[in-house]
């Protein structure tokens, strides 16, 4: 009981501390006069990772390597087919062709390297599998890599940008950022204990536990802000929104933890792994055969179901 409610009161704290974080961010980050583009891009993507990222490092520095990865895995999954599906089944989303062309490939190609860095023994001597130090620099490395193409896109965009005139606005904006800092720091740690002794108690492993119910619970901020974009009509937002946080996911999160701590990677991982490719070739075909690159309400439905399915293979197999 008591880590259930430890795991519900840590995704509380990490839903209002991203929330905090991103807006006291953007307001700063606008006075300054940062790009709305580039604010979107990293900023809003930033914040809605945190809840992956401290979850992830923090279960890393715990040795709970299946919790960090498959909190990762699990998310990016579930931005795909959950996030996406629930956004379509409101109102079709159309997608600049930019965005297909350019972020979403981008983003298959970083659960490619992904893969390829966690299964290969070419920059180490031991058998085992894992997400060493250096793999984690090489994902870091393209994470910046993606940063350079955020900041040329937003420099030719040439995006206008209300000043905040008021000097009060960013005191409270300040206050925003520390607090979302603190909830999620100590959301995080909630949020790692309460799932850990959920998988003690019910006699399951830390990975299931991460692809599921924490999953889902750190993609709850790409979740209510994609449904609200998609609800408001901001279609390039909801999907911005998930492709952006993918890519943070795989480059940003798993490279920064790795740096910090070697994550060994099973091999049942790889299964997960191939859904995470799977899913984002789905949305890429759909939006290449659909008219005007458009993911409808069909498409949503179809990649709910699919999340369904995904969920109930993963506990079968867990």
């Amino acid at each position: 009981m008591m880590n259930g409610l430890l795991l519900v009161l840590g995704f509380g704290l990490l839903i209002k501390g991203a929330d905090f974080l991103v807006k006291g961010a953007s307001v700063v980050a606008s006075r300054f006069g940062i790009s709305a583009l580039t604010i979107g891009l990293t900023v809003v993507s930033f914040g809605t990772s945190m809840p992956e990222l401290l979850v992830s490092l923090t279960s890393g520095l715990q040795n709970k390597s299946d919790l960090a990865i498959a909190n990762v895995i699990g998310s990016n999954i579930a931005n795909v087919l959950l996030v996406l599906g629930v956004a379509a089944v409101i109102r079709p989303l159309a997608v600049k062709n930019s965005t297909l062309l350019s972020e979403i490939p981008f983003s298959l190609s970083a659960a490619l390297l992904l893969g390829f860095l966690a299964n290969a023994h070419l920059f180490s001597t031991r058998s085992e599998l894992s997400i060493s130090h250096l793999d984690g620099v090489i994902l870091l490395f393209f994470f910046l890599l993606f940063m350079f193409y955020v900041y040329k896109t937003s420099s030719t965009e040439g995006s206008k940008v209300r000043q905040i005139a008021a000097a009060g606005t960013v005191t409270r904006s300040l206050v925003f950022i520390v607090s979302g800092a603190l909830g999620l720091y100590f959301g995080s740690q909630w949020v790692v204990d309460g799932a850990a002794g959920l998988a003690r108690d019910w006699g399951i492993n830390d990975a299931l536990i991460g692809l599921t119910i924490v999953a889902v619970g750190t993609s709850s901020p790409e979740l209510v802000a994609s449904a609200v974009a998609a609800y408001r009509n901001q279609t390039d937002i909801a999907v911005g929104n998930v492709v952006g946080s993918n890519i943070f996911n795989l480059l940003w999160v798993l490279g920064f933890t790795s740096t910090v701590v070697e994550l060994p990677f099973e091999v049942v991982s790889n299964t997960d792994l191939v859904v995470v490719i799977g899913s984002s070739t789905m949305l890429i075909l759909a939006l290449v055969f659909s008219r005007n690159n458009t993911l409808t309400r069909s498409h949503g439905v179809v990649f709910v179901g699919l999340y369904l399915v995904y969920l109930a293979y993963v506990v079968a197999r867990g």
